[in-house]
């Protein structure tokens, strides 16, 4: 069995995530240099902004943020410092911005090489959104032969039986067979409160999301509201770039690719490359290009670009490391 969710932009959250990132891009097109660690916590009308910000930018939160979720009603909350003096020195000769493992990956199951389920449910998820821009969740379980056995879809303010509707459809675009799935549709009943309306929400809480699904292990650090000194985001996407260069290259089946940190150090310590569950020699040129300011130049990670990934997930979306 291989199963995998997926939010829609207005789960709790994924809309911290999209705020947060939405920070993060205002600094960079102010100032493409900016060093930004921002976390969002929100609901019930309140949203606190809570980070560090070293940047050549005038930011009106207030005005971004309630701008960005159509509401003027819900009070924003900053509580910002600039960034540690400790991790800028190591930042400001190229080292990493912090320690830690990064995982990237890539399989032949999909166009645009994820894993299936995960792809099933985030297509399923947009499909769904695309009509109903609300909240919700979609969830995919298929068994070896990589054939679909349940479907598990929660939405705000759609019916069950339209929902019903919606993924049969769905699923004959797709050209899958639907005779011997299971159906679980608005198991709880149907509901119009979601959103910051229902929940909190927190960054950093869908990282299972943001990465692969959960057959696939992820690092320890949420992608967004990082800079992209912030090895979390930018090791990662590169990891992404490595696994599918290497998966094309050697036509194989899967890539998976871990990278280890140490803040201030510019060098990974570590980066290991496993092709089809086997170890593969690592080249230097390979270990030179995960240092961050190569990663920085070589995906163009100075770009005001990362609301948009905060939404639909970092990978498997065209981008520079998709390719």
């Amino acid at each position: 069995m291989y199963t995998s969710e997926f939010v829609s932009p207005m789960h709790p959250d994924k809309i911290c995530d999209r705020i947060s990132a939405l920070v993060l891009d205002e600094c960079l097109k102010q100032d493409p240099d900016s060093r930004v660690a921002i976390e969002t916590l929100g609901g019930h009308k309140k949203i606190v902004i809570m980070g560090e910000i070293t940047a050549k930018a005038n930011i009106d939160f207030q005005e971004l943020i309630q701008k960005e979720i159509n509401d003027s009603s819900f009070e924003i909350i900053t509580n910002i410092s600039k960034q540690s003096p400790s991790i800028a020195q190591g930042v400001a000769i190229g080292g990493a911005g912090d320690q830690g493992i990064m995982i990237g990956y890539a399989c032949n199951e999909t166009k645009n090489l994820m894993p299936l389920e995960y792809e099933l449910a985030r297509s399923l998820c947009k499909f769904i959104f695309n009509k109903y821009p609300f909240d919700g969740k979609t969830q995919i379980i298929i068994n070896d032969n990589k054939t679909i056995t349940d479907i598990v879809v929660s939405f705000q303010n759609v019916s069950k039986d339209i929902l019903k509707s919606l993924v049969l459809v769905w699923l004959q675009k797709q050209n899958l067979d639907f005779q011997n799935i299971n159906f679980w549709i608005n198991e709880s009943g149907d509901w119009n409160q979601g959103g910051f309306d229902s929940d909190s929400g927190l960054t950093g809480r869908k990282i299972v999301i943001d990465s692969y699904g959960s057959r696939i292990p992820v690092g320890g650090g949420a992608f967004s509201g990082k800079d992209s000194t912030k090895v979390d985001l930018s090791g990662a996407l590169m990891a992404r770039k490595v696994a599918v260069e290497m998966l094309k290259s050697t036509d194989s089946k899967e890539v998976l690719v871990e990278v280890a940190y140490a803040i201030g150090k510019s060098e990974p310590l570590a980066v290991k490359i496993r092709i089809n569950g086997l170890e593969a020699k690592v080249s230097k040129d390979i270990i030179d290009r995960f240092q961050p300011n190569n990663i920085i130049k070589e995906l163009e990670l100075k770009k005001p670009q990362f609301k948009e990934l905060s939404k639909w997930g970092h990978f498997g979306n065209d981008n520079l490391w998709d390719k």
